[in-house]
């Protein structure tokens, strides 16, 4: 029950493009369309939160797009071959490592860690883009690919073949290496001609067998990880296309890469796409957002400890997608409660039909909305916004609905189709059943109303005790009470 964004009018989009660190006016390539990559996971274990991120912020640029009136192609890459353990182009490759780890079929792992990926793009209510692009299935492209740029840009050495970055112009200039703002430097590895020169194939070493290898003309092996999302972006979405998403540690070493490819095989200075677009980092101070560290931070863990996955969306939202954001567990409490205030004041107009939005107060609002996720997505104004149309007092349900609709329709949080039943949800810990909640409420309801008192702060304190939070008075009736 979503309803249909707005269509296109009102401030123009602006965004901020990574390759020249500046706010600009998307211009789409192709008139009315946007067409956007957005790199995805390397499926060699489970995504962390940190790494969600990334997909909450392209899923809201898709949303705003989509909101502005633009026919959206959108592409997100599964890596399940060629990402190595050091992005820098040096170490194994991450799924055959763990597949040798685990003594398990290196598609099993590919499959298993995909799926739980997807299931998490579902939990946060992330829209399907248009294409999910496999790897493994562009491998006869990326041979192809790589023979048209070698004779120009590449040399061979006994690992493989490798990109010859001097011999494009710029290099390095999205993350500004050889400046004194540059991110990052790459060290240097014997047997390239240069320090950043990475590797387009990899043969597989004498004596030792891939899960995953092919036949190239370089020897038999595996293609580099920058080579597959050049390979599959203009596949999918031809050059040039609009924008490029990532997260910011992208911006150092693969996106320079994929950009200095794409230079290549076009001929020309062309980055491949109009606009790079980073989001910046999940901090999370205690170093469980390692995957080495046990026990990650992953979205099944936030489940786990009680807390619903949307209100890690919502937290998203707060701050804006460049910004630093600090993940702690009483912030994701603290979005939990305002998720609930939202799907709370949203519960009045639920079921009413949405109509026009005529009221000059609601209209004001969503113009003051269109402003602020035209500037740069800033959602943590869009929200506040949101949470003005939910509180407006003596306006006509049916456009209040619609106003929340269009608003709802861009953030993704899906307010009309959450109840608050919905948001509670039981911790992993707990040492009580709903069933056995329900009936130490009812015997409590029976003493307060036979005004034995003593048993009913008995019931009380031992619900407390289970983790259970009794709200008397309210139509919910209780909830769970969660401690990090």
């Amino acid at each position: 029950m979503t309803d249909t964004p707005a269509p296109a009018s009102g401030a123009p989009l602006r965004l901020f493009n990574s390759l020249t660190r500046q706010l600009e006016p998307f211009a789409p390539v192709h008139p009315g369309e946007a067409r956007v990559y957005s790199c995805g996971p390397t499926v060699y274990n489970y995504p962390h939160i940190g790494n969600m991120r990334a997909y909450v912020f392209a899923d809201t640029l898709g949303r705003t797009l989509t909101y502005k009136g633009y026919k959206l192609t959108h592409v997100i890459n599964i890596t399940d071959v060629g990402h190595l353990t050091d992005d820098a182009d040096a170490g194994e490759d991450k799924l055959e490592k763990a597949a040798a780890e685990r003594a398990q079929s290196i598609w099993d792992i590919a499959r298993h860690y995909t799926e739980a990926y997807w299931a998490d793009i579902k939990a946060l209510n992330i829209r399907q883009p248009a294409h999910w692009s496999i790897a493994t299935d562009y491998v006869p492209q990326m041979i192809d690919f790589a023979k048209a740029i070698a004779d120009r840009h590449c040399y061979e050495l006994d690992s493989g073949l490798y990109f010859d970055t001097t011999s494009v112009a710029n290099y390095g200039r999205l993350a500004r290496h050889g400046t004194d703002e540059g991110e990052s430097r790459i060290d240097p590895v014997d047997g390239k001609r240069h320090p950043a020169d990475f590797a387009i194939w990899r043969k597989t070493p004498p004596g030792e067998t891939r899960q995953m290898e092919w036949d190239s003309p370089w020897g038999r092996g595996a293609p580099g990880w920058h080579l597959e999302c050049s390979v599959m972006s203009e596949a999918l979405l031809g050059f040039p296309f609009d924008i490029h998403t990532g997260g910011i540690d992208h911006r150092e070493i693969h996106h320079p890469n994929e950009i200095a490819q794409n230079q290549a095989h076009s001929c020309s200075a062309d980055s491949g796409a109009r606009m790079w677009m980073h989001n910046n980092f999940l901090v999370e101070r205690s170093g469980k957002m390692s995957k080495s560290s046990g026990e990650f931070l992953r979205l099944q863990l936030l489940i786990d400890k009680g807390y619903h996955p949307l209100a890690y969306r919502l937290m998203c939202l707060q701050a804006h997608y460049r910004s630093e954001l600090e993940f702690s567990w009483e912030g994701l409490g603290a979005a939990l409660t305002r998720l609930k205030r939202l799907v709370m004041g949203v519960a009045p107009v639920r079921d009413i039909p949405a109509a026009a939005v005529e009221d000059r107060r609601l209209t004001d609002l969503l113009d003051k909305f269109d402003a602020a996720i035209s500037d740069d997505l800033n959602t943590s104004v869009a929200l506040t916004l949101l949470e003005d149309v939910i509180a407006m007092k003596k306006t006509d349900a049916g456009q209040k609905r619609a106003a929340i609709g269009t608003i709802d329709a861009v953030l993704g949080i899906g307010l009309l189709d959450l109840l608050r039943e919905d948001l509670r949800i039981r911790p992993k810990a707990a040492t009580i059943t709903d069933e056995e909640i329900e009936t130490a409420l009812a015997r409590r309801k029976e003493a307060r109303a036979a005004k034995d008192f003593a048993t009913s702060d008995k019931l009380r304190d031992e619900l407390i005790a289970a983790g259970v939070e009794v709200m008397d008075g309210d139509p919910l009736g209780w909830d769970w009470r969660l401690e990090n």
